[in-house]
């Protein structure tokens, strides 16, 4: 099984949804739907149960989803020895889950007119992990959201943005113009899995221990609070499907953007890349 493919379904897998998973790709869907039939023959079991809503994974899936992640990390890890071996001009960037964000389109805009000649790869990351692969070697810098142990790394803080209550759009607390913590004591919020970064799970359980479904991507915790109306946050501002609404939290600690790299990588490169991103994002 090639790769790509294995990317392919990894993104599919995450997004639950064919149409999604092509945008996030951007590929068209027949082909993306065609690479995963292939693959399903290739192994000779279904992947996915399909409905018109989306697609949820079969224990076949599941086990291949954990796979397909540990393999695609350590093809990226021989990808960064060899390129460093080579001598090429490459930054590794991961981002967790704001692609879409305005000033990242206008970082890169900036950063492609000042370093027309470097090869920018991208990691985005999942949720799991709030330094997107940068403790494990995968990435050389990260523009994230804190907070998370930042022993050994170096943090940057570039934006703070205020939250809100992801909710379900006919949820009577929808209505409302702002939130507390304390409206939302007696509903399920989501978490991550085990292992995640304790200040990272903190931050968005509002600070409490909580209970409710385990996610790992932005959809997940989307798609949880449809289904099973549970409690997501999310930073003001960021676009959301019509059936959900986001109150604000007034008593909910801003959302820190934030590039972080490893203490004592003082590459040129590296340094440029950080001066960029913080006259971007404080503009």
């Amino acid at each position: 099984m090639e790769l790509r493919t294995l990317s392919y379904f990894v993104a599919v897998a995450e997004e639950l949804h064919f149409g999604r998973a092509a945008a996030r790709l951007h590929m068209s869907q027949p082909p993306l739907s065609r690479a995963i039939k292939k693959l399903e023959t290739e192994i000779g079991a279904p992947l996915l149960v399909r409905s018109p809503a989306g697609v949820t994974l079969t224990p076949v899936g599941a086990l291949l989803l954990d796979e397909a992640r540990a393999l695609l990390d350590q093809a990226d890890r021989v990808r960064a020895r060899v390129t460093a071996a080579a001598g090429a001009a490459t930054l590794t960037l991961g981002i967790l889950g704001d692609s879409t964000d305005p000033a990242i389109i206008r970082l890169a805009a900036v950063f492609r007119r000042r370093h027309p000649g470097v090869d920018i790869r991208i990691r985005d990351a999942d949720l799991t992990d709030p330094t997107c692969g940068l403790r494990a070697g995968l990435v050389d810098v990260a523009l994230t959201r804190a907070p998370f142990d930042g022993t050994a790394l170096t943090v940057r803080e570039l934006r703070a943005d205020p939250v809100g209550a992801v909710l379900r759009a006919d949820d009577p607390l929808a209505r409302r113009d702002h939130l507390q913590l304390a409206d939302l004591a007696d509903r399920r919020w989501f978490q991550f899995p085990q292992g995640t970064d304790p200040a990272w799970q903190s931050y968005w359980n509002g600070g409490e221990p909580r209970e409710g479904p385990v996610v790992r991507v932005v959809q997940e915790c989307l798609q949880a609070v449809l289904w099973n109306s549970t409690v997501g946050l999310a930073p003001l501002g960021h676009g959301l499907p019509d059936n959900l609404a986001v109150v604000p939290l007034v008593d909910m600690a801003p959302s820190r953007v934030v590039a972080v790299w490893n203490d004592g990588d003082t590459s040129p490169l590296l340094r440029s890349f950080i001066e960029i991103a913080t006259a971007v994002y404080r503009a």
